[in-house]
């Protein structure tokens, strides 16, 4: 009887594990992003979209916008748009989030800060 009932946890722990691993963050939605420039010769102000979904970050203006949310709030991230490419790091905080970047437009170093704001 005993053996039987371990069998059964060990099966149900076993299909457990695939829902942990997709678990969602608790970041997961629409974010609006503005970058704001403080050194250099960049745009003064550029607004983004991204969608975090289960951590990842992705946006639908650039197909070469990697980054990630871990489930305390950091943010790394990076995206490159023709001869322009930008990185950046953060922390997410409930409905906001800010942080640092530094990026090149062509061979002119800018850098700045972003502020991000969950889209409802």
């Amino acid at each position: 009887m005993n053996r039987h009932l371990l069998a059964i946890l060990a099966v149900c722990a076993c299909q457990l594990l695939p829902l942990a691993a997709e678990a969602r963050s608790p970041f997961d939605g629409q974010w609006n992003i503005t970058f704001a420039t403080q050194s250099g010769d960049c745009a003064p102000t550029y607004n983004f979209s991204v969608n975090i979904e289960n951590g990842v970050l992705t946006s639908p203006s650039a197909e070469t916008f990697r980054g990630n949310v871990t489930s305390s709030g950091a943010v790394r991230a990076s995206v490159s748009m023709q001869e322009k490419r930008a990185s950046g790091s953060g922390k997410l905080k409930g409905v906001l989030g800010r942080g640092t970047w530094i990026g090149w437009s062509g061979e002119q170093r800018c850098m700045g800060s972003w502020t991000a704001q969950r889209a409802w």
